[in-house]
């Protein structure tokens, strides 16, 4: 009972603080912290996998989950991009009939703002994503060589002009093209315009790209797991 004790005191101590709250966290989050971030998982991942360009969503860009996205990108904290790569990995397994089979590409930030980030978000997610499904993951199938300004004060017009020639097809896909479907992986999908620019270019090379699978979105109409 004693030993017992000390061990539980010394991890309560010692345990790496949850980088959302500062309490002591058993994993990458707090069990509060997790318990909300849960709660932001949309009910059908897999309701806008249509259509021209089917997309999976794994939450509602809002609460926990926004300041879990923020938290990781501006303080350094890339360990919550794996743990979101863990969770949307996780859905896509209860829905994997939409896509038995695919080959995973992240949707690439500029080289100059992953170098003063230290690491590129959609990559680590990707990366993660992979780890759970079996998927192949192709970190460099598109690079991205213009440096673009955040699309959501933008009319839809701007938006579409501020993404062309965005992207370049990757060094993975330059030699030899991919024999599997594309699924193309990112943080947040907003106004789909970025996304839609990176397929543009793998599709323009003969490449097919079977949909998008996104973290977060703001679209209210998706249903939470509340």
């Amino acid at each position: 009972m004693h030993f017992a004790w000390l061990k539980n005191f010394r991890s309560l101590f010692l345990a790496d603080a949850c980088p959302l709250c500062d309490r002591p966290a058993e994993d990458i989050l707090c069990k509060a912290c997790h318990r909300q971030l849960q709660r932001c998982q949309v009910a059908k991942p897999a309701a806008s996998w249509q259509g021209e360009s089917p997309l999976f969503i794994w939450g509602h860009y809002g609460g926990v989950l926004k300041r879990a996205i923020a938290v990781m990108k501006y303080e350094n904290k890339p360990q919550i991009a794996e743990l979101l790569g863990e969770e949307l990995g996780r859905v896509w397994l209860n829905s994997a009939s939409i896509l038995p089979k695919a080959i995973v590409v992240p949707l690439p930030m500029n080289p100059e703002k992953r170098q003063k980030r230290g690491f590129d978000q959609a990559e680590l997610i990707a990366r993660s994503f992979c780890r759970q499904t079996g998927f192949s993951l192709k970190s460099q199938g598109l690079q991205r060589i213009k440096d673009t300004k955040p699309l959501f004060d933008l009319n839809p017009q701007e938006r579409e002009l501020m993404m062309q020639d965005a992207f370049a097809l990757g060094k993975d896909f330059q030699k030899r093209r991919p024999q599997l479907p594309i699924l193309l992986v990112d943080d947040i999908c907003t106004t789909g315009n970025t996304l839609k620019a990176g397929a543009k270019v793998l599709v323009e090379q003969g490449i097919q790209v079977a949909g998008i699978a996104a973290i977060a979105t703001p679209n209210r109409k998706l249903p939470t797991n509340h």
